[in-house]
């Protein structure tokens, strides 16, 4: 009788780490090894706070900008980018990198704009063909380096959403909140300790970002939404600017629990996970996970 009760003891201790487990509280982040800030815009129209903050922090309308319109299908949007700069915010020596493929990405004039470029700015449209055309490229190592060495960092919708080191592509089935479900690729890697998703309020795109971080319960979780934007500063806070709001997930000592699938989909449920709705104005520090004061003003 003591054998077949100790028996069901060990098998019940077994069992309950299976069914829900505890997400352990992430780790002290180290101290940044860049020196820029960010200003990511959700998509929609680019809040002018936010466009404005991004040509300041540049060094202003003279100093040298370069737009990269690689995720875009659109024919004329390095044109576009050119006109938007140059007429609306005054941008004196802005240029747009023509880049489409990992050719052009390797073309040595347009390493040297980036990494002379004191804001780079990336458009909207799909995100792989950022990735795809940058990663391990001269181009994108300039970027990186400027980058290090303070240049600011922009982007909006896809230019968003490729700035995490995972980067949600947008396949995949978001119909419900499940394992497996959400397709990842490597990103840029320019906003560590998150995965930032973009149009997040207007689109509904709660699921597919609650997966990935029920997955990844160490990453924050960042949805911008449209006509919204995030001002992310070198010593990691950020300030939400534009119109609309932003949200951040965060599964940190979170109980996430599993229910199998037969095609290894497990739908995902959690308890205990911190939800916060951004207004603009207000700030998020994401070293210690938690809604800020508001740095005065420098």
């Amino acid at each position: 009788m003591k054998a077949r009760l100790s028996l069901a003891i060990l098998l019940a201790s077994l069992w309950v780490p299976l069914a829900c487990t505890q997400a352990p509280a992430p780790a002290a982040a180290p101290p940044p090894a860049r020196t820029g800030n960010l200003v990511l815009i959700g998509g929609g129209d680019k809040p002018d706070d936010a466009m404005k903050k991004f040509v300041e922090l540049a060094g202003g309308p003279d100093a040298p900008i370069v737009a990269i319109p690689t995720a875009s299908s659109e024919e004329d949007a390095a044109d576009n980018y050119e006109k938007l700069f140059k007429e609306k915010f005054g941008c004196t020596k802005m240029v747009s990198l023509r880049i489409k493929t990992r050719e052009d990405a390797a073309r040595a004039d347009y390493a040297e704009l980036a990494g002379k470029a004191r804001g780079i700015f990336f458009g909207g449209g799909d995100q792989v063909r950022i990735t795809k055309a940058l990663l391990d490229t001269p181009v994108g190592k300039a970027i990186a380096e400027a980058f290090a060495r303070g240049a600011v960092v922009g982007g909006t919708s896809a230019g968003t959403a490729c700035q995490s080191k995972l980067m949600i592509t947008g396949e995949g089935d978001f119909t419900g909140i499940r394992a497996k479900s959400v397709e990842i690729l490597e990103g840029l890697g320019f906003f560590p300790g998150v995965v930032v998703d973009q149009h997040f309020v207007k689109r509904q795109r709660e699921n597919r970002l609650f997966s990935v971080i029920l997955e990844h319960p160490e990453l924050l979780g960042v949805g911008v939404d449209e006509t919204s934007a995030i001002w992310v500063r070198p010593e990691r806070t950020f300030e939400v600017m534009g119109e609309s709001s932003v949200m951040v997930f965060d599964a940190a000592g979170a109980a996430v629990s599993r229910q199998p699938d037969a095609a290894g989909k497990d739908l995902l449920g959690v308890h205990g996970l911190k939800v916060h709705v951004l207004l603009p104005g207000e700030v998020f520090d994401l070293n210690s996970r938690s809604v800020v004061k508001a740095p005065a003003p420098k």
